[in-house]
């Protein structure tokens, strides 16, 4: 006889988690092989700089250091604390502290890694050299950029970094991710909060729609009156049956969307009034979340690295620069086809860009890499659903392998209660591979 519905369903799902975990599980391990099979450097002091200590720069530092003790490895980045972005969207919502969220370079640099809490404001990819912001340089071999993102503040009428002191983006964890929350804490009962969606690429494509979800369990647990309105320069988002029936089930007529084709589409705001402006209408917040367009962080432009798009285009072999030679390019910044830009996919490609740097300073033909990657999106305490998928370099880019394994539409509330336990292990065992 076959078991009832339900628990086909519940079997069902169970076994897609287990695939779901098995990829989380084997990114580790299968970046771990790229790295192996590359011999040794004949140079005991060849020197690797790496700018930017995010996901992508802490990962590639740790795993070059690992690869080839020998090697000269600096890590450059000025914040001698690290606050990631990933469940942070929980910390607006006041589910999670901020120092749950911040890491520090103690562990890397223990392992042999020059950390220096600088800024990088210079590269001379001919003499190959890093300047930096006490006035003192370094020389490279190889250089690695994970400068993450900078927003576009002159793409977006009246939005600029003083207007980020009043309707902030929350984009870069830190201080603008507790300005968030605490607005929400001061907002009145009834309120209005506008969230303003760029279009693509942009960091963490399905963030803003997770950030839509916890701020309404804020807003429906603690001011029931409120409302959440997304303006999305997008028409389609990742996972938007998954997010649009989370919605209908735990905040019906909490959330609201305008898409791009219904007129969604920020074209400008006003700080003074609150008030964001789209092509067929203008609203007025109480609280005003304005993510602008973005582009690869400023350094990689400096570099030369950065092509029209704003973003760094690179050889998905070895992550090498297509602009700049002995510059290769890892994270949110470089252009990565079908990889989202993810922390995820930051830690993949830094460990991939490691061992094709070892085996390219050692005259070996580097491995073609095979990236894994997963999302994870909660909506609301102890539900969650995820995104995750095989890729590889095809046609000059990354593409997907194999098709993208995504939470079932329809699933009772004990798998998306599952899922929210993996996703918090997920982020335990990224930071944990990432600073130690």
């Amino acid at each position: 006889m076959r078991p009832p519905l339900i628990h086909r369903i519940v079997l069902m799902d169970a076994q897609r988690l287990k695939t779901r975990r098995d990829v989380v599980r084997g990114m580790a391990a299968a970046a771990a092989a790229l790295t192996l099979p590359a011999p040794l450097l004949a140079q005991s002091a060849a020197r690797v700089v790496v700018i930017g200590g995010g996901f992508g720069g802490a990962s590639c530092a740790r795993a070059l250091r690992r690869i080839d003790p020998k090697l000269q490895i600096t890590l450059i980045e000025p914040n001698r604390t690290f606050t990631a972005c990933p469940f942070s969207n929980e910390v607006i919502a006041g589910l999670r502290e901020l120092d749950a969220q911040q890491f520090t370079y103690d562990r890397i640099a223990a392992e042999g890694v020059a950390v220096m809490a600088q800024a990088a404001t210079k590269i001379d990819p001919h003499t190959h050299t890093v300047g930096l912001a006490d006035g003192t340089s370094l020389a490279y071999d190889r250089l690695v950029l994970s400068p993450g993102i900078d927003l576009r503040f002159d793409a977006l009428p009246g939005y600029d970094e003083t207007a980020a002191a009043k309707m902030p983006h929350a984009w870069k964890a830190g201080e603008q991710t507790a300005l968030l929350r605490r607005q929400l804490e001061a907002m009145e009962d009834g309120g209005l909060v506008v969230l303003a969606v760029p279009a693509s690429p942009s960091r963490c494509p399905p963030a803003p729609y997770e950030r839509a979800s916890l701020m309404a369990h804020y807003l429906k647990t603690r001011k029931p009156r409120s409302k959440v309105m997304l303006l999305d320069a997008k028409d389609v988002f990742p996972q938007q049956r998954l997010f649009e029936n989370a919605w209908k089930e735990l905040y019906p007529g909490m959330i609201e969307r305008i898409s791009l084709s219904q007129g969604g589409r920020v074209v400008s705001v006003d700080p003074s009034t609150n008030t964001v402006v789209t092509d067929f209408g203008n609203y007025t917040a109480d609280v005003a979340n304005v993510i602008p367009p973005q582009k690869a962080g400023h350094i990689a432009e400096i570099a030369g690295a950065v092509d029209n798009t704003g973003w760094c285009p690179i050889d998905p072999v070895t992550f090498a620069s297509k602009l700049v030679p002995d510059i290769h390019v890892i994270g949110d910044a470089c252009i990565a086809g079908s990889i989202p830009k993810s922390a995820s996919a930051a830690n993949a490609e830094a460990k991939a860009c490691a061992a094709a740097i070892v085996n390219l300073m050692s005259g070996k033909s580097p491995e073609i890499p095979r990236l894994n990657g997963a999302c994870y999106n909660t909506v609301a305490p102890g539900y969650a659903f995820s995104l995750s998928g095989v890729y590889q370099p095809k046609d000059g880019q990354f593409a997907e392998l194999e098709g993208n394994i995504t939470s079932p539409i329809d699933a009772p509330r004990e798998v998306r209660q599952h899922e929210a336990t993996i996703a918090e292990a997920w982020f335990k065992t990224i930071t944990v591979d990432t600073f130690g």
